[in-house]
């Protein structure tokens, strides 16, 4: 015969805690294994090589490489192609990829420098060109000014809709991506006074030329820009977040969940 099961059984008392529990993080990788991407890598190794064509061809084709050098377009296509070089080599060792903030920056500096061109720069007088101010670029310069402004623009934004996952770039970002243009048009104003008046390429962007359209023009085209671009970098931010996945592996598990039986 056993005992009686007793109705009201006493609280046992509380364990004192001796340590604050310590919060647990588990990388991504952990979660969601990381996947090569050949193809991908294969077709930024092709940017990163057309971009840096582009700046090698301006380079070799110009009688003054430091004003070369000086343009926005040259440092937008230097910047993409050691961008997409490393972005190239993280896809191919199945990596993480790189920060939004850096490719999100080169995606909208290039983006400014094929709108900028095609708005403003091919109906000037005289033409504009990287290598030569005084004379529309042929050959070689041609060339180095299609890749710069025409084939590296185009190429960015399909690597950027086609290869990139969206939802990556963040609305905070978009003001910090518009310290370059600042500081770009602080060395811009700072090199056109360090320049004898009336030299050819003392201003390298007509839009901004101070000589001719007066200095107070001049900055409100610059504040006119600036503010194109902080539009324009929250476009793209609006854009990767309601474009849809061009991405999408299926998750591999070790069994399959088969239908219910009956």
């Amino acid at each position: 015969m056993t005992a009686p099961i007793p109705r009201d059984i006493p609280d046992l008392p509380a364990i004192p805690r001796t340590h604050a529990l310590l919060p647990s993080f588990v990388p991504a990788s952990a979660v969601v294994p990381p996947v090569r991407r050949p193809l991908a890598a294969a077709l930024r190794l092709l940017l990163a090589g057309t971009a840096a064509a582009g700046v090698i061809l301006a380079l070799m084709t110009t009688d003054d490489v430091l004003r070369t050098l000086s343009h926005f377009s040259l440092q937008s296509n230097a910047l993409l192609a050691v961008v997409t070089l490393a972005s190239a080599g993280r896809a191919w060792s199945a990596r993480a990829p790189l920060s939004s903030a850096l490719t999100g920056a080169a995606l909208l500096y290039i983006t400014i420098t094929g709108l900028v061109y095609h708005l403003l720069l091919t109906d000037t007088a005289p033409p504009f060109s990287v290598t030569d101010p005084t004379t529309a670029p042929t050959g070689w310069a041609a060339v180095a000014q299609l890749l710069l402004h025409k084939v590296t623009p185009t190429a960015a934004a399909l690597d950027w809709l086609l290869l990139t996952p969206p939802a990556r770039l963040r609305l905070r970002l978009a003001a910090t991506w518009m310290l370059y243009p600042a500081a770009y048009l602080l060395f811009f104003l700072l090199r056109a006074a360090l320049i004898t008046p009336g030299a050819p390429a003392r201003y390298l962007y007509p839009f901004l030329d101070a000589e001719t359209h007066g200095f107070r023009h001049a900055l409100a085209n610059a504040l006119l820009l600036g503010l194109s671009f902080y539009a324009l970098a929250l476009l793209l931010v609006t854009l990767d977040r309601i474009r849809p996945n061009p991405i999408r592996h299926r998750a591999k598990t070790g069994f399959r969940l088969q239908p219910p039986v009956g």
